[in-house]
């Protein structure tokens, strides 16, 4: 199943896997898409998230708790969460969110393999860089993974072309440097990112990084493919109830859509 965005702009909806259980992320997976989510990252939680804000990372914790005879998260049951979702969506794009570490553990080999198999449609590492990805790329290649790098406005133009030149489904963009959260206004960073990109290729370029409410999206939409939401969506199931989450997520997601202005939410 190709990466696709079926309207402009498309949305690309991050979740982290097993906050608050496996159980509800199925189902705030199965509401994000029929709300109109285009692609999911499922987020791998990791102990040391470097590139996550506060939001995140407190969700990567829930995921991992093992209180209780609760079982902590990992990459198997992301990829068995995959697989459910693909047949039960078969038209939504899938994508694993991950740092390298978990896929080196379990053997990038037998991630792809596995991966492949669940239905994924590409992956994302946040800590993978492009001047180190051969081996990566060949594996992922021999997989049908679609690889897909991050592109900082910091990034020189060598570096941008590269990116541009393996990446497949579409390129993320980082609205700005530091780490994920919330912001109240866009940066005139991603346009100008955007606009760097294109120099080299004509896949979709998401945005991401501080894309929150529907006035974000929409300014998104001017001069890029699709955005990327993540801390938003993530606190959101935070302040929810796990039965309510599925729902919650289901009127965001509706209402960026239709640009309903929801509220900023503060990172903290």
């Amino acid at each position: 199943m190709a990466i696709r965005f079926a309207g402009k702009p498309g949305l690309v909806a991050y979740l982290t896997i097993g906050d608050p259980d496996l159980e509800t992320s199925h189902a705030i997976a199965l509401a994000a898409i029929d709300a109109g989510a285009d692609v999911l990252e499922l987020g791998v939680p990791f102990s040391d998230p470097l590139a996550d804000g506060p939001v995140i990372q407190r969700a990567a914790e829930r995921a991992l708790k093992t209180e209780n005879g609760r079982k902590a998260t990992n990459l198997a049951d992301v990829l068995a969460l995959a697989a459910d979702l693909r047949r039960e969506r078969p038209e939504a794009g899938l994508i694993i969110f991950s740092y390298f570490n978990p896929i080196v553990r379990y053997g990038l080999e037998r991630f792809c393999a596995a991966a492949e198999a669940a239905g994924v449609d590409g992956v994302l590492v946040t800590d993978m860089i492009v001047e180190e990805a051969a081996e990566y790329l060949t594996v992922l290649e021999r997989h049908n993974l679609a690889p897909i790098f991050l592109a900082a406005p910091t990034s020189p133009d060598e570096r941008l072309k590269k990116i541009a030149e393996v990446s497949k489904g579409f390129i993320y963009a980082i609205s700005r440097v530091g780490i994920t959260g919330t912001q109240s206004t866009m940066t005139n960073d991603a346009t100008e990112l955007v606009t760097r990109l294109r120099r080299w290729s004509k896949l979709p370029v998401a945005v991401g990084f501080g894309v929150s409410n529907a006035e974000h999206f929409a300014a998104v939409g001017e001069f890029a493919d699709a955005a990327v939401i993540g801390s938003a969506i993530v606190q959101i199931i935070e302040k929810s109830e796990p039965a309510e989450a599925p729902s919650s997520i289901a009127r965001f997601i509706k209402g960026l859509r239709t640009g309903v202005h929801a509220p900023v939410l503060q990172a903290r």
